[in-house]
C-alpha cells in the first residue's frame, strides 16, 4: 500500500515472450495430474485406445476453457487469480462406480452437470462462510495441501504408480538431477531465468532422459493432427439418483478444497480473498463442471499443484496461468502435440514436483506463524487436523469399510483436515463466548490480510 502501484502485480501482463514461457512451465507443472483422471476412469470402465484418447483431449480442452474462465473471469464468474483448473481426484472412485455398475458416461455426465449447477446455486452460501478461515484454519490447511501432495512427487520420482521399473534407482537419480537444476537455477540464475527454474529444470531433464532411454515417444505417431470434441459425444446424459447424490457429496468437498486453494494463492499474491471473490470463484467452478459434463470430460476444481508454483516463483499475474490456459486449449486440439508434452519421463516431474509441493506446505508454515500459540488451544487444533488430514494420504485404505459417501469425504486429506480445523476452531475458539488472542471470529479477513 506504500507503494501507489497502478496495477496490482496480480492484473500485471508480463511480455509476450514471458507470458508463453511462465504459462508453459503451468502446463507442465500439471499436465500429468490433469490427464490421470480420465486415463484412470477410462481404464476402469474398459474404453477403447480411441475413446481413451477422446477423453484426454477433451479434458485438456475443458481444462484450458476453464482455467480461462476462471483467470479472466466475466460478469460474476472467475476468481481473477492466477489459478489452473482441473479434473478433480475426489469424483475419481464415484464416476468409476457409476460408470462401471451404474449407466456408464452418459450417468456420469448427467450427474456431473446436476453437481455443476449446485456449485453455482450454491457459491454465494459458500462465501458467506469465509468467515471460519481465520488464519489458524487457512494455514493449517495450506499446510496439509502441501504436505498431502508430496506423495505424488514421490511415485512420480519413483517412475509413476505402476511402472515396471518403480523405484529404481536410476529413476530417483534422474529425479534429484532435476531437483539439483531447479534449485541451482533458482539460486544462480538472473531474475527472470530464476523465475522459469520449474521449466528449465524439466527442459533439461527431458534433454538428459531421451538418450539413457527414460522417453517413449511411440504415442506421437499415433496421435491424431487434429481433435475436436463435440458435445455429448458418448450419448445423451442420463440421470440416475443415486449417481447424482454421490457427485453431490463430491462437489461439496471440491468447493471445500477449492477453498483452501484460493485463500492460499490471496495470501502468496498479496490480494486476499473475500466472500464476494469467492463466490465468484466457486462459480467458476460449477460453470466449468457443467461444461465438463456437456463436452464429454468430468468435475473441474482448482488444482493445488500450481499452487506450490506461485509461491515458488513469485510470478503472481493472472495472465500468466491464462496463457497456460491457452496453452491446453491449444493441446486438447491437436492431440500430437499432447501426446509430445504426455511423453516427459514422470521422474523428471517428480523432481520439480518436490520443491513445488515443498512450498504450498511451506506457505502453510508461515501463515500459522503469526498465529498466537500461547494460553490457548490453537496447538490442538492444528496438531489434529493435521493428523486427521494425513491419515488417508499416510493409510489409503483406512476408510475402505465405510460408506462410498464418507469414503468420498474424508478419503480426500485436503477436505478431511480442512472440515476438521473449522470445527475444532468453532469448537475451541468461538463457544466458549470469548476468542482467542487470534483473533478468530472477530476480524478473519483483515487477520488474512496481515498474513
Amino acid at each position: 500500500m506504500a507503494t501507489a502501484a497502478p496495477v496490482h502485480p496480480v492484473d500485471e501482463v508480463p511480455p509476450v515472450r514471458q507470458l508463453a514461457a511462465f504459462g508453459l512451465q503451468h502446463v507442465l507443472a500439471m499436465y500429468a495430474g490433469a490427464v490421470a483422471v480420465p486415463l484412470i476412469v477410462g481404464g476402469a470402465m474398459k474404453l477403447s485406445p480411441a475413446d481413451l484418447a477422446y477423453l484426454i483431449t477433451a479434458d485438456l480442452l475443458v481444462c484450458g476453457t476453464a482455467t480461462l474462465i476462471q483467470c479472466v473471469g466475466f460478469w460474476r464468474f472467475g476468481v481473477r487469480l492466477p489459478i489452473m483448473q482441473g479434473c478433480t481426484f475426489a469424483a475419481v472412485s464415484p464416476m468409476v462406480l457409476i460408470g462401471t455398475t451404474g449407466g456408464g458416461l452418459p450417468a456420469i455426465y448427467g450427474s456431473v452437470i446436476v453437481a455443476g449447477l449446485a456449485i453455482v446455486l450454491l457459491a454465494p452460501v459458500f462465501g458467506k462462510l469465509l468467515r471460519f478461515f481465520p488464519p489458524l484454519v487457512t494455514g493449517t490447511v495450506i499446510l496439509i495441501i502441501g504436505v498431502s501432495l508430496l506423495p505424488v512427487a514421490g511415485n512420480w520420482a519413483a517412475g509413476g504408480v505402476g511402472a515396471k521399473d518403480f523405484g529404481e534407482p536410476k529413476n530417483l537419480a534422474l529425479a534429484a538431477f532435476v531437483l539439483a537444476v531447479v534449485l541451482g537455477v533458482q539460486r544462480f540464475a538472473p531474475a527472470f531465468l530464476s523465475r522459469i527454474a520449474v521449466l528449465i529444470g524439466i527442459a533439461v531433464g527431458l534433454a538428459v532422459a531421451v538418450p539413457f532411454g527414460f522417453t517413449d515417444f511411440g504415442g506421437v505417431g499415433d496421435a491424431d493432427w487434429v481433435g475436436i470434441s463435440t458435445p455429448f459425444h458418448f450419448g445423451a446424459p442420463s440421470f440416475h439418483a443415486s449417481a447424482i447424490i454421490s457427485m453431490l457429496v463430491v462437489a461439496l468437498v471440491t468447493m471445500t478444497e477449492t477453498t483452501g486453494d484460493f485463500i492460499a494463492v490471496g495470501q502468496m499474491t498479496d490480494r486476499p480473498i473475500q466472500p464476494r471473490t469467492l463466490a465468484d470463484g466457486l462459480r467458476a467452478d460449477g460453470l466449468s463442471t457443467v461444461l465438463g459434463g456437456v463436452f464429454n470430460t468430468f468435475p473441474y476444481t482448482a488444482f493445488a499443484q500450481n499452487v506450490g508454483l506461485v509461491g515458488m516463483t513469485r510470478v503472481r499475474s493472472r495472465w500468466v496461468v491464462a496463457a497456460a490456459g491457452g496453452i491446453l486449449v491449444l493441446l486438447g486440439l491437436l492431440p500430437k502435440l499432447g501426446a509430445v508434452v504426455a511423453a516427459i519421463p514422470a521422474p523428471v516431474l517428480g523432481g520439480a514436483g518436490l520443491v513445488m509441493f515443498g512450498t504450498v506446505a511451506a506457505s502453510g508454515l508461515r501463515t500459522l506463524s503469526e498465529v498466537d500459540f500461547k494460553g490457548n488451544n490453537n496447538l490442538t487444533v492444528v496438531a489434529v487436523s493435521l493428523a486427521v488430514g494425513m491419515l488417508p494420504v499416510g493409510v489409503p485404505t483406512v476408510y475402505e469399510k465405510f460408506p462410498d459417501w464418507f469414503q468420498t469425504v474424508m478419503n480426500s486429506g485436503i477436505s478431511a483436515g480442512c472440515l476438521t480445523a473449522i470445527v475444532l476452531n468453532l469448537l475451541f475458539n468461538h463457544l466458549p463466548g470469548k476468542a482467542s488472542s487470534t483473533g478468530v471470529g472477530a476480524e478473519p479477513e483483515t487477520s488474512a490480510a496481515s498474513a
